[in-house]
């Protein structure tokens, strides 16, 4: 497959052209994931190439282009090198193979930082996989000429030491990576809300502060991120309009059938349909009248082992420049839905449901794992921005270095009295595992 020409970069903003508006096109991509695709390093750029492949007929050759991901795209390379796990069936099994497998790694982290076993894994494997993940992405933003929100996946917080990248111990979030279309660092922006399957119980990640949330100005907009959940906060909102974003951008992984019922923390009483609780993230964001303007939300969907993840993906925006009202599913139409992809069935409540469930991981049903992808765009106009660009943190010094090349990941350095234990305790559990079997 030949890669796409070069996308055209119009006139931009500059000190003898200080009022120009800006003009650009946002596209939200919907994918479907499955545990294959993070089996290899091969496997993984081939997903996420094809994802800017479906954006490809969608750019604009005549203005600048922002392609957004999707929340947690990065999570499953814990899986690379180990298809073993991939077939486990239960993320609960694949956890387990996966910490004996990597045990010589995983433990001296375990005992050395006192941290879970599913955090001690991932920081264990987080330099090869984060080094993959953000060359991936660079490569994947020059090649487009695009700029790129990278979606999300647990990344350490680092800081440079001459031309290595160090990792802080113990922490672990949920990070967004903006890039331009050269491939270099816009800035980072951490998850502040995990729900539950992100803390301890679950993959275990370190929630961000919200005051490091900042709005970045480019071309594109002034790009403010709220992964997920964190869209739904009025604290996280607050403060990036405080901060003048005008773009929201909302990488999603919702983990349940799409017309399940679902609670919300902090208040799981107060159920409704998931499309309902929706409505409260993006949609509101620009719906009210604030200074954000429109909102990108892209959403995955697929079964991953024993999880399933579904959505509508959706470009919101003034009433004004939105076509006919609609809105998601099991939700009357309204205006502010620039675009939005189907869901894979319209129809009455009860068999909207049913079709969730049939879809849902281990429901056995002909149409199990058979969801809507897609891609939506969105033509965007904004007027100049005045905002400065935010100064960087150590951690995106770091980071904007190993994108350019000036910095390296060093190998994790062995342990030797540790990785004697290690591989005590790992005789063990094979044993006692092989007396099971």
């Amino acid at each position: 497959m030949s890669a796409p020409a070069p996308q055209s970069q119009p006139e931009q903003p500059t000190p003898e052209r200080p009022n120009a508006d800006r003009h650009f096109r946002v596209i939200a991509v919907q994918p479907q994931w499955s545990a294959a695709d993070f089996t290899s390093a091969a496997a993984f750029r081939a997903w996420m190439r094809s994802q800017l492949e479906l954006s490809r007929p969608h750019l604009a050759p005549d203005r600048p282009n922002l392609v957004v991901l999707t929340e947690l795209n990065g999570l499953p390379l814990v899986l690379r090198g180990m298809p073993l796990a991939a077939r486990a069936g239960t993320f609960e099994r694949a956890a387990a193979l996966l910490f004996l497998r990597h045990l010589p790694r995983a433990l001296p982290v375990l005992l050395r930082e006192r941290v879970s076993p599913i955090r001690a894994l991932q920081l264990a494997l987080s330099g090869p996989n984060t080094r993959l993940y953000l060359e991936t992405c660079r490569d994947l933003a020059r090649e487009y000429g695009v700029y790129l929100c990278c979606g999300s996946a647990p990344l350490p917080r680092y800081h440079l030491a001459g031309w290595r990248l160090v990792r802080e111990p113990r922490t672990l979030h949920n990070e967004t990576v903006l890039l331009d279309p050269h491939g270099d660092l816009i800035g980072v922006a951490d998850k502040v809300h995990l729900t539950p399957d992100e803390e301890a119980g679950g993959v275990d990640l370190t929630p961000g502060p919200l005051a490091g949330l900042r709005v970045f100005p480019t071309p594109v907009g002034d790009l403010g991120v709220a992964i997920s959940l964190d869209a739904f906060r009025a604290d996280v909102i607050g403060r990036l309009e405080e901060q003048g974003c005008t773009v929201l951008l909302q990488p999603d992984a919702n983990g349940a059938p799409w017309t399940s019922l679902e609670g919300l923390p902090p208040d799981p009483a107060k159920v409704r349909d998931q499309p309902v609780a929706w409505l409260e993230s993006s949609w509101q964001a620009t719906a009210a009248g604030g200074g954000i303007r429109y909102a990108v939300n892209p959403m995955v969907v697929g079964n991953l082992l024993d999880l399933t993840f579904d959505g509508q993906s959706a470009i919101t925006g003034p009433a004004a420049d939105a076509p006919a009202p609609r809105s998601y599913v099991l939700t009357p139409p309204r205006p502010g839905f620039l675009a939005l992809l189907p869901w894979v069935e319209e129809g009455e409540p009860e068999r909207l449901r049913e079709v969730g469930r049939q879809l849902a991981a281990c429901s056995g049903h002909p149409r199990e794992n058979r969801y809507r992808t897609g891609v939506l765009h969105a033509d965007l106009t904004l007027p100049p921005t005045h905002l400065p660009s935010p100064p960087r943190t150590p951690h995106e010094e770091a980071l904007a270095a190993l994108l350019r090349g000036q910095a390296t990941l060093p190998p994790a350095r062995p342990n030797w009295p540790l990785l004697g234990l290690a591989a005590l305790v790992g005789g063990v559990a094979w044993g006692l595992l092989g007396r099971k079997r």
